[in-house]
């Protein structure tokens, strides 16, 4: 299934370039006029072929973006990613195939490190239960030898033995979120939410069993901040390390939709964007990043305060929390019904105060052009008198991101139809007089990356159709 699927976007793709291809063709052979046709006619033909290949283009980067997440999270064995490996061959401790499976005085078969670090600390059988005569061990010589034909059989990339270290196991987390969700003293409640941080940080086993094996780990880890309501300012460490171990569990996949749903998390994300420390509230704002990357997420938390909160996070707070802020309205302006409530919020003047101060320029320049999209954003930024420093700023950059979303914006600037035509002969006014004068397209016509030759190539035609800046 998810290697037809790859396929299927991948098909995508290549018809949205080919779609892109014919477009351009028609704004660069003749300005898509035809010798019967008057001058204003062939005009408005250029125009709406320069809306389609925008149109296109914002689709072609949906469909690459999908593809290139999906080759992120792929396995790096292709057979990897469509085998199932037999449950008799997965360890119940480490829940991936064994590399030296071991058996104890049970008879069970367990990873050898794995079940090392459980016989140091218990002498019980994870799976059975029952109290083990010794905790002694010795190698499941069939088994490995099962494991290793399976794997030649099926060329399956067996993880070779490793002496990394491991996280805690299901009983010892499951305690941990005792003493969390109900403490006995307030020292020992944030020793634990400390104790969860560090293992959600460090080891894959924890955050992969935390939600899908321990009964209502979501809500005992986050009972203890909706109890605290208003003082929560008191306990700054408690909030932080509780935000934080939600970060690290939200940043495996299966764990997004669930973490999402779950009725705490989004009020809390929020709440926690205005309170807390700088790093808590960097924190919440790259958790609502990470959950926004699914498409069912985005409608949850566009439904919510949390537009307004991210917003305001890119307008006041420290330039690590509004990039993690940024990331996240990115992904969730995607959804275009998210983009007129981030708008009305102030992300426009936001996004420009940030590119003045000239770091991390890329991010907000992406976010911007990706805003353009919406109705209005484009004269709001007139309005602001930042086009001068949208010219300044593409024409000094070398970042190639940076110039594919300039040209973008002046794209859509050339195609936009307000009905104000002093405004439109104003625009192209000014997209030409920096061409004459500094080169700018031309120069992306020439050197710059394929998607930028393309846009910049129709701005020139766009140019050169629109002659002295009258109307065409």
């Amino acid at each position: 299934m998810e290697e037809s699927t790859a396929e299927s976007t991948a098909e995508n793709a290549d018809t949205l370039r080919m779609e892109l291809k014919k477009t351009m063709t028609e704004i660069l052979g003749d300005g898509g006029v035809s010798e019967d046709r008057g001058e204003a006619d062939g005009s408005s033909r250029v125009l709406k072929a320069i809306d389609e290949a925008v149109r296109i283009l914002n689709r072609l980067r949906e469909v690459e973006s999908k593809m290139a997440e999906s080759a992120d999270t792929s396995s790096s064995s292709p057979a990897a990613s469509v085998l199932q490996v037999p449950k008799e061959f997965k360890c119940m401790l480490s829940r991936a195939i064994m590399s030296e499976p071991v058996v104890i005085a049970s008879g069970q078969t367990y990873e050898k490190r794995y079940i090392q670090q459980w016989l140091m600390y218990k002498q019980t059988c994870p799976k059975t239960k029952e109290v083990l005569s010794h905790r002694l061990w010795s190698p499941n010589h069939l088994v490995d030898e099962l494991i290793a034909q399976w794997c030649q059989a099926n060329k399956y990339d067996r993880p070779e033995a490793s002496d990394a270290p491991i996280g805690l196991f299901s009983d010892d987390i499951d305690l941990l979120l005792e003493r969390i969700s109900s403490p006995s003293s307030f020292e020992d409640q944030t020793k634990a939410a400390n104790e969860l941080r560090r293992q959600t940080k460090r080891f894959a086993n924890v955050t992969a069993f935390f939600v899908a094996e321990i009964p209502d780990s979501i809500t005992r880890l986050l009972t203890p901040l909706p109890a605290l309501g208003e003082v929560i300012d008191t306990y700054p460490g408690l909030q932080k390390d509780i935000i934080t171990a939600l970060l690290y569990i939200s940043s495996l996949e299966e764990n997004k939709t669930a973490v999402a749903q779950h009725p705490l998390v989004i009020p809390l994300l929020t709440k926690s964007l205005k309170k807390g420390t700088a790093k808590t509230r960097r924190n919440s704002a790259e958790a609502l990043w990470l959950l926004s990357k699914l498409d069912s997420n985005k409608i949850i938390i566009g439904n919510s305060e949390t537009l307004k909160a991210l917003v305001h996070v890119i307008k006041e707070d420290h330039f690590t929390a509004a990039i993690s802020a940024s990331y996240a309205v990115f992904h969730l302006c995607c959804l275009p019904e998210n983009r007129g409530k981030v708008v009305s919020e102030g992300l426009i003047p936001a996004l420009i105060n940030r590119i003045k101060e000239r770091s991390y320029v890329y991010i907000y320049f992406a976010l911007l052009a990706l805003m353009t999209a919406q109705n209005g954003v484009i004269e709001e930024i007139e309005n602001l008198g930042f086009v001068d420093g949208m010219f300044s700023i593409l024409r000094n950059t070398s970042c190639s991101v940076t110039g594919e979303n300039g040209t973008l914006i002046f794209l859509r600037m050339c195609g936009l139809n307000t009905g104000n035509r002093d405004r439109e002969r104003t625009r192209l006014k000014l997209i030409k007089e920096e061409e004459e004068k500094y080169s700018t397209f031309s120069k992306f016509a020439k050197q710059g990356s394929e998607r930028a030759v393309m846009e910049a190539k129709a701005i020139l035609q766009w140019i050169k159709r629109s002659g002295t800046g009258e109307e065409p």
